[in-house]
């Protein structure tokens, strides 16, 4: 899987905008909550970063190539350092993870209001 499949995977996702921040990294939120970011293009890989539930966060961490996300790891986020550190299923599978984890925590307004709005990506 590329960093293109990643992206056209997450904008795949109902109700998920995407907003460039913090220089180039592609931020994909659901009802303005975060659930997953690709890295800058200007880095050689770029990374992803992505919601973990609690269980696999420890799992994911004790692979090679996947870290504690550097600011988040206390709300169990994890950075794949490179995408070959997941097969594309499993890849897949936990970022819905993500947008699930984020998406059942919004508030029935947000949730509703993420529903009628989506941005073009």
């Amino acid at each position: 899987m590329t960093y293109k499949d990643v992206e056209k995977f997450l904008k795949s996702l109902r109700h998920t905008t995407m907003v460039v921040q913090w220089g180039d990294h592609h931020v994909y939120k659901i009802g303005g909550k975060v659930f997953a970011i690709v890295g800058g293009s200007g880095d050689a890989e770029p990374g992803l970063t992505f919601k973990a539930g609690e269980t696999s966060f420890d799992i994911l961490t004790q692979q090679k190539g996947i870290v504690q996300a550097p600011y988040m790891a206390r709300n169990q986020w994890v950075k794949l350092e490179r995408l070959s550190a997941l097969k594309d299923s499993e890849l897949k599978a936990y970022l819905e993870r993500s947008y699930r984890l984020i998406a059942a925590g919004l508030t029935k307004k947000k949730a509703k209001a993420s529903a009628k709005t989506r941005k073009t990506i």
